[in-house]
């Protein structure tokens, strides 16, 4: 028979890499949120699932049940297989630890295909995300890289992540850069996916000696970053980073590549064109449509973002420990990393 697990128990065993878990739910309910990592062999798809619901609400439950079984039934062989096909300890779970979690549990067990099953679903998993976000205790030193809009920082801390550096990636973790703009050409998470992405994260670097991550704002596109992030930010080590308006405005393009998303960066624009004064604001669209993406952006930061960074950093009584200046993101980031080392080596000299 199958044994039931815990979150806890579940999270201890996937840490240490011992466990690959599956979400039985449809494609639907795992595309909108899932235990990152997850694999998603859906019981029932999207259609089948609805079906059922349909009888279950408006027929009866046992012609839910037994429509359930029929569906179950023809795919079997296919199912089971599938189940097998993977080496690795399994543990299942659907959205409660319900029907779907304990029906294939049982139905691999009698194969002798060893699970287990995640008690309460994915709806525990969230519920401990949403714990474990207001009562995790995060130690390590923090580092918080500021600069204007287009200073390179998102590129920086995912360089120094490449050369070993524990970064907090914020942006890359909700699928957005931040801004009108921020969308696009990325998928953005939704906060659930958000929230669970950043446990992970912060679960794995809770023993290093210092993590560093980018000074966002309480929301990242739709996202809402945790109260956590926020006394971290406070806590922090604060660098400021300043790069010439020409390396911004490349470093800009480089990211977005307009000419690929010109109709997304014409939709972006007009949602804050009335906020630029008006002979600009027609410059910048003037640019815009006719590919001048240099030029618009240029604008952009010295009319828009510019302005508004410097509103924005005034509304925060933040201390800056370190200024940086810098010709590019490369020479940036040796900076960054003396100033690390530097301030890591103080900290371990006995006073």
């Amino acid at each position: 028979m199958f044994q039931d697990i815990t979150i806890e128990e579940c999270s201890a065993l996937r840490n240490r890499r011992e466990l690959v878990l599956i979400d039985v739910r449809s494609p639907s309910e795992y595309n909108e949120a899932s235990i990152p990592g997850s694999l998603n062999i859906p019981i029932f798809d999207d259609q089948e699932r609805a079906e059922i619901g349909t009888l279950y609400k408006q027929v009866s439950v046992q012609a839910a049940k037994e429509r359930g079984l029929e569906i179950v039934s023809a795919k079997l062989p296919t199912f089971i297989k599938t189940f097998a096909n993977i080496s690795e300890n399994k543990a299942v779970f659907c959205w409660r630890g319900g029907m779907r979690s304990k029906t294939t549990a049982t139905v691999l067990s009698l194969m002798g295909i060893r699970v287990y099953r995640i008690s309460g679903g994915y709806r525990a998993y969230r519920q401990y995300v949403v714990e474990q976000l207001k009562e995790i205790r995060f130690e390590p030193q923090t580092f918080v890289i500021h600069g204007n809009t287009g200073s390179g920082k998102t590129t920086i801390l995912r360089k120094m992540k490449q050369n070993g550096h524990s970064v907090l990636d914020l942006e890359g973790l909700a699928g957005h850069r931040g801004s009108i703009f921020g969308a696009i050409g990325l998928k953005a998470n939704n906060q659930k996916t958000f929230d669970s992405l950043l446990l992970d994260d912060l679960l794995a670097y809770e023993q290093s000696p210092y993590v560093l991550f980018e000074a966002e704002s309480r929301r990242i596109g739709n996202i809402t970053v945790p109260d956590l992030m926020a006394d971290l930010r406070t806590k922090g080590h604060h660098i400021s980073l300043e790069l010439p308006l020409e390396a911004r405005v490349n470093q800009i393009i480089e990211d977005y590549k307009p000419w690929e998303n010109i109709d997304e960066c014409m939709r972006s624009f007009r949602i804050i064109k009335s906020r630029i004064h008006t002979p600009v604001a027609a410059e910048i669209e003037a640019c815009l449509m006719s590919e001048k993406y240099h030029s618009a952006v240029e604008l952009l930061l010295t009319y828009y973002y510019d302005p508004k960074y410097s509103y924005s950093s005034n509304e925060h009584d933040e201390q800056v420990s370190s200024i940086v200046t810098a010709a590019s993101t490369d020479d940036a980031m040796i900076k960054i990393e003396q100033i690390v080392n530097t301030v890591m080596e103080s900290k371990s000299i006995p006073q």
